[in-house]
């Protein structure tokens, strides 16, 4: 167990047994969390920082919400991000925002000139708070859209069921253009009722793994003791028997190099 010094909570390190057992490394990374900023999160950029240090990472991602969903920053916060470090306690930060994906153009809610001059890099997603959908041809059409964008480098929660989406396509269009679907963690969260997730998901992995295409796995973390956390995933990459190869986050240099991060920075 690792104890933080300015806390009295423990937080669980990663099990290597569990990890080692599906045949994965231990993860280097997580970079789909959010921030007291993103209004219905729980931890300071610090706090995850720290805390991500403590469980051996080697990259974090914070990602607070694109201006379309209630209680989220202003752009204003984005346009700061000049000011925070992107080393903290050991490891690389990467600042960054999960868009929204607003419609089947695949319309985004944060204006260019952020994706160009602010952030490190761009997820995006589709959440029902502000999503106008049409038929699963027109949804499919609107993330591949956002797929097509080359700030976007990874797709947050696909499987979710947030919207019907036919997943060969979007897979093909995700190889394509080098951009990464998640595996989102919390999607699986018995609290969260969505019930067409284990079964998108896999479908997505089995798409995944026949077109040999990267996947991300994302704790989606909205408090510092959920980072890495992948216990909900991790079943579901042994169901499949997804090859370890396209497993991004135990391969730090392979993600900054597959996304081109590594030379925006």
């Amino acid at each position: 167990m690792s104890i933080y010094n300015h806390t009295n909570v423990t937080t669980p390190l990663p099990s290597e047994a569990k990890w080692e057992g599906l045949g994965v490394g231990l993860p280097l990374l997580d970079v789909h969390t959010h921030t007291i900023v993103s209004g219905h999160a729980f931890s300071t950029v610090q706090e995850m920082a720290r805390a991500a240090a403590d469980k051996g990472l080697q990259i974090l991602g914070i990602t607070e919400h694109g201006p379309s969903i209630p209680g989220t920053c202003d752009p204003i916060y984005f346009r700061n991000l000049h000011v925070v470090p992107r080393e903290m306690y050991g490891i690389r930060l990467l600042m960054g925002a999960e868009l929204n994906i607003l419609d089947t153009n695949g319309t985004l809610d944060l204006d260019e000139w952020y994706y160009k001059n602010r952030l490190d890099f761009c997820i995006a997603g589709i959440h029902r708070l502000c999503w106008q959908g049409g038929t699963p041809e027109e949804n499919t059409h609107g993330m591949i859209e956002a797929i097509k964008n080359p700030y976007v480098k990874i797709i947050s929660h696909p499987g979710d069921g947030e919207a019907q989406l036919i997943f060969e396509p979007i897979v093909r269009a995700a190889k394509e253009h080098k951009t990464l679907l998640e595996i989102n963690n919390a999607s699986f969260k018995p609290c969260r009722g969505l019930d067409a997730s284990h079964d998108n998901y896999t479908e997505i992995l089995r798409l995944c793994k026949k077109y040999e295409v990267p996947v991300i796995l994302g704790s989606d973390a909205h408090i510092s003791f959920a980072i890495a956390n992948y216990d909900y995933v991790l079943p579901l990459l042994a169901e499949t028997d997804f090859p370890e190869a396209l497993v991004m986050n135990h391969q730090p240099d392979f993600f900054l190099q597959y996304t081109g991060i590594e030379s925006r920075n």
